[in-house]
């Protein structure tokens, strides 16, 4: 997800012409008390949202059981614990001209990567992004990856850098697939808001595959990924002491490096390496969340209700729309801006995520930012005392959210810890994010870190270090295509 802000302006928050065309705010002046009504009503939401350590502890040991449980049978727990196939990763000696398509929410890239070996590693990237269109969201099958395919053939051809041989593509597909093999996978359902029909139960690669034979584009896909798993390789790369990634962006998911030996489910059948990625599908797990009734009612509502819990209270695609049924709440209930009902502000989905991070960074005294998006975005005025209470939703809707996010990384890391008798928090072990909600929200990558070390303890968490990789998912996906390509190297 891009969580970049959109550009403010400043001031608040009644528009009127001034003699030379151009807009001016008129500050909208009402009484400080008509916001007091929201307080009790703020200070309900703080504590039904709130993530005490004993709440995290919680969460962190019912994702350590989760995951347990996933790797021991299908089915056995809400995490499907997804073999990746991936039981090698790059070294550095890879060498040639790969592609990489990442498709993972409402945008996708598609990356054109030349290494050059040991020496020189990474030569060049290349790289374009593409807006889906919202009614591909919920199109056919064969339209979706039609457009997929069309959008590749335009980056392979351009500058007539198209490679001599067949193009090798690794293909991050950021959604539930059962993975049959490294280049093959079933999607089980899509999320993060796609409908798209006749893919569920297909192989993926084949329908890109198909897409690419229509458009008569002489390219395979050699390696099928995850976007948690590609995040990994591409951080790998780079530093050897990665074991676990996480994409927090407009969806959510994480995978880990994990023993054979440690999935019952695989019946003794291992690789040389004796080690592979898994991937969680965290988005799933539901134990032990501090849930409001508006997490309840936007769950209801959605397209997938009951479904990605956790996803739905801590990525980038809901958090905007938990603080707008707040503010809604508030605003009906607790009269939070004044008498008058602006009406946008019943609309779903109209608060981003970003706009919450554009109001959390105002430092003026008067929040005027915040005035300027309630007003831009949702057509509300506002005054001093309803902006300081908005920023207090935003604030604890992101806080819940990110320290959640880090009881979850701690669950992944006490897992492999217990398994691996103490070889990962005794050493530095490095956790690879990516994702625009990780990047570009400061107060989310605040709070999640401080999350990890309430949990860990200042010893151990010095160990842990939570580093961003960014545009680790795509640049990840062409380094597994190269592996995959010729005989790959053990993890």
């Amino acid at each position: 997800m891009s969580v970049t802000a959109t550009p403010s302006a400043i001031g608040s928050f009644r528009t009127r012409r001034s003699t030379n065309g151009v807009s001016r705010f008129k500050m909208s002046v009402r009484s400080g008390s008509v916001s007091m009504a929201a307080a009790p009503m703020l200070t309900k939401l703080q504590q039904d949202c709130a993530t005490p350590l004993p709440v995290l502890r919680n969460v962190a040991a019912s994702m350590s059981d989760d995951i347990r449980a996933g790797l021991a049978v299908d089915g056995g727990s809400d995490l499907k614990m997804i073999l990746s196939y991936v039981d090698s990763l790059p070294t550095g000696d890879e060498k040639g001209l790969f592609y990489a398509l990442d498709l993972g929410g409402t945008n996708f890239r598609v990356l054109r990567v030349e290494l050059g070996g040991k020496d020189k590693r990474v030569i060049a990237i290349e790289s374009d992004q593409v807006s889906i269109p919202q009614e591909l969201m919920s199109a056919t099958s064969e339209e979706l990856f039609d457009f997929i395919a069309s959008a590749l053939a335009n980056f392979a051809h351009k500058d007539g850098n198209f490679p001599g041989k067949k193009g090798e593509i690794g293909f991050t597909f950021s959604f539930p697939v059962k993975q049959t093999s490294i280049d093959s996978g079933i999607l089980i359902k899509w999320t993060k808001g796609f409908a798209v029909s006749g893919t569920a139960g297909k192989d993926v690669v084949a329908c890109l595959n198909e897409a690419m034979d229509r458009k008569g584009i002489d390219m395979r896909v050699s390696a099928l990924v995850n976007d948690t798993v590609a995040t990994l390789a591409g951080a790998r790369y780079w530093d050897d002491d990665v074991m676990v990634s996480v994409i927090l962006g407009t969806g959510t998911n994480a995978c880990y490096v994990e023993r054979m030996d440690c999935i019952p489910k695989l019946r003794g059948e291992f690789s040389p390496s004796g080690k592979t990625i898994v991937n969680l599908e965290w988005g799933a797990f539901s134990k032990g969340l501090p849930l409001t009734v508006f997490d309840r009612d936007m769950d209801a509502a959605s397209i997938n209700p009951g479904e990605q819990i956790f996803e739905k209270t801590i990525s980038g695609m809901y958090l905007g729309e938990i603080a707008r049924r707040a503010l809604l709440h508030m605003a009906e209930e607790g009269s939070l801006f004044g008498k008058s009902m602006p009406e946008k502000l019943s609309m779903p989905f109209v608060l981003g995520t970003p706009d919450l991070s554009t109001m959390q960074q105002d430092g003026t005294e008067d929040l005027h930012t915040v005035g300027s998006v309630l007003y831009n975005v949702a057509g509300v005025e506002s005054n001093l005392s309803s902006r300081k209470i908005v920023l207090e939703v935003c604030d604890t809707v992101v806080k819940r959210a990110a320290r959640l996010a880090g009881a979850g990384i701690v669950g992944i890391l006490q897992k492999i810890e217990k398994d691996t008798k103490d070889a990962i928090f005794g050493k530095r072990t490095v956790v690879a994010m990516d994702g625009g909600l990780y990047e570009r929200y400061p107060q989310y990558r605040r709070y999640l870190k401080e999350a990890v070390a309430e949990l860990l303890g200042p010893e151990t968490s010095q160990n842990i270090v939570i580093e961003h990789s960014k545009d680790g998912s795509g640049i990840g996906a062409a380094l597994l295509a190269a592996t995959n390509s010729k005989c790959g190297q053990n993890l």
